[in-house]
């Protein structure tokens, strides 16, 4: 709100309005959030000035920060929901997810496809609050495998290789003590990737790669056990 009352922001509202008919009844940018605002005002209508200023949010200029702006604030009663949803889910930290959720619509706004969307303002806050909520599961997921692999429990990788090992050096000596699904150990622990990610890279189908991954950990296991 405070960036739309700027000398340049109202500049850039001049060009976006003489751009698009949908916007050329809008007097100032205050008249344009309080039509899109309105419960009363016609779907289609709103849905018309949003790809019009979509359609401007693509351009990397004044004119194009100033529509991004007003999609945003348009759009922010409808985000508030997305952060009020995802806090009661506890998807993340308040501050790191109120910034994730204007990101994320940010980026949606921009990439925007405008001929395969019917419904504007709705789509967009639906992909990212799924996009949000895909965020968290895959980091909870990659967590929950890097627990699998705690050291303290499991001996861990390192605890039977040297650690100044290059990644190559590693790989080979993994391959010796538990075979071909080295490379796939190494790309869940050392990478980060999940174990599905992984399998994917290495042309594996989900399940596989899960149950070649917890015998692989098996063996690491039996290792670490046979040391001690």
């Amino acid at each position: 709100m405070h960036s739309s009352s700027t000398l340049n922001f109202q500049r850039g509202f001049a060009t976006v309005r003489t751009s698009h008919r949908a916007l050329t009844r809008f007097a100032d940018s205050a008249a344009l959030l309080d039509h899109l605002h309105r419960g009363d005002a016609p779907a289609d209508t709103k849905n018309t000035i949003l790809a019009a200023l979509i359609e401007s949010a693509k351009s990397d200029d004044r004119a194009g920060d100033c529509a991004l702006t007003l999609v945003l604030l348009a759009l922010w009663p409808g985000l508030d929901g997305v952060f009020r949803r995802s806090r009661a889910r506890r998807l993340g930290q308040i501050d790191e997810l109120a910034s994730e959720i204007l990101g994320r619509a940010t980026a949606a706004i921009r990439d925007l496809d405008l001929t395969r969307v019917n419904w504007i303002a709705a789509t967009i806050l639906k992909n990212v609050e799924r996009d949000v909520l895909r965020a968290h599961n895959r980091e909870t997921s990659r967590q929950s495998v890097q627990d699998e692999f705690d050291t303290d429990l499991h001996g861990g990788i390192f605890e039977f290789s040297d650690p100044e090992l290059d990644p190559e050096q590693l790989l080979a000596e993994l391959t010796r003590l538990i075979g071909v699904d080295a490379d796939l150990v190494l790309r869940v622990v050392i990478d980060g990737y999940t174990q599905a990610e992984a399998g994917q890279q290495l042309g594996l189908s989900e399940p596989a790669a899960r149950k070649r991954f917890q015998r692989a950990l098996k063996r690491l296991r039996d290792h670490a056990e046979q040391k001690s």
